[in-house]
C-alpha cells in the first residue's frame, strides 16, 4: 500500500511509547533560583512529556522498521518510532520522504538510503545529511531542526568538509556518523498563530516594543507621542548594541575547524 507523505500523520498513534518518555519537571519559566526573571518572554505552556530520542543510533547493523511518525512538543521536527528485529524500540528524527513501513539501518555497512546512519568515511561526496556528530560516539548535534540539511563537500585527511545549513564550511572528524537525507516537517516555519493564546500554549509570553515603554524601563522609551528611539542604532534593555552586532567570542576552541564563516540563509 502506497502512503503519501501528506497523510502519514493520520497513521501515527495518539500517545507516545510509554517507556521511551519521561517527565519534564524542571520548567523555570525564565527565572533563576531567587525567582528573578533572567530570560524574558517565557512562561506558562502546556505540560509536556519528554521523548527520549536516539541521536547516537545505538542499534548497529540491525534492521529497523518505521512504525509511526509522531508529533514531538519538545522540537519542531517530527519523530519516528523504530522497531528493530531484536525487539527493541527507539525514537529517531523523522527524515523527509520516509513513510511508515520503510526499513532503516545504522552502521558502516548501511547503504546510502534515506534514514540510514553511517560514518562520514563511508558517505560519498555530495550527499545530503543531517543529525551529524561532532565527536565520535557523542550523538548527533548538528542539523537537527525541522527542514535542516547539510552537505558533504570534500574529504581531507582525517576530516570531512561539511556545508552546514547556515552556509558555514566546517571540518568534522571523518569517523563521526551522520544520517542520510533531510529532516522532515519542512513547513514548520510556515505555521500561523491565529491568536495570542496559541503562543501561550507553547510557553511564550507576549513581547512589548521598547519604544512604547517608559524611559525607566527601556533606553528606547520615553518621549511624547510616536517619537523615535533617539539613538543612532537600536540597543537592548541593558544598553548593548543589537540588530547586526556580532556576539560570538573572538577566540573559541572551534575556530580551527571553521573554513568559512556563516552566511545569510538562502
Amino acid at each position: 500500500m502506497n502512503i503519501s507523505y501528506k497523510n502519514i500523520l493520520h497513521f501515527a498513534q495518539s500517545s507516545p511509547e510509554k517507556f521511551l518518555t519521561s517527565g519534564k519537571h524542571h520548567r523555570c519559566k525564565g527565572r533563576n533560583k531567587k525567582g528573578i526573571i533572567t530570560v524574558r518572554h517565557r512562561g506558562g505552556g502546556h505540560k509536556r512529556l519528554y521523548r527520549q530520542i536516539d541521536f547516537r543510533r545505538k542499534e548497529k547493523d540491525i534492521y529497523g522498521k518505521i512504525v509511526t511518525i509522531e508529533y514531538d512538543p519538545n522540537r519542531n521536527a517530527h519523530i519516528s518510532l523504530i522497531c528493530y528485529k531484536n525487539g527493541k524500540k527507539s525514537y529517531i528524527l523523522s527524515p523527509r520522504g520516509i513513510i511508515i513501513g520503510d526499513t532503516i539501518l545504522s552502521g558502516p555497512k548501511a547503504s546510502i538510503l534515506i534514514g540510514n546512519a553511517l560514518p562520514l568515511t563511508n558517505i560519498p561526496v555530495g550527499t545530503t545529511i543531517h543529525n551529524i556528530e561532532t565527536t565520535q560516539g557523542k550523538g548527533g548535534q548538528v542539523a537537527r531542526a525541522a527542514g535542516t540539511i547539510a552537505k558533504l563537500i570534500a574529504k581531507e585527511g582525517q576530516s570531512a568538509v561539511l556545508k552546514l545549513p547556515s552556509g558555514e564550511l566546517r571540518l568534522i572528524p571523518y569517523n563521526c556518523s551522520a544520517t542520510v537525507g533531510q529532516v522532515g516537517n519542512i513547513r514548520s516555519n510556515n505555521k500561523i498563530f491565529s491568536k495570542a493564546g496559541s503562543k501561550r500554549w507553547i510557553g511564550k509570553r507576549s513581547e512589548v516594543r521598547g519604544i512604547v515603554m517608559n524611559a525607566v524601563d527601556h533606553p528606547h522609551g520615553g518621549g511624547e507621542g510616536k517619537s523615535p528611539i533617539g539613538r543612532k542604532t537600536p540597543i537592548t534593555p541593558w544598553g548593548h548594541c543589537t540588530l547586526g552586532k556580532k556576539t560570538r567570542k573572538m577566540v573559541r576552541y572551534s575556530d580551527t575547524f571553521i573554513l568559512r564563516r556563516q552566511t545569510k540563509l538562502e
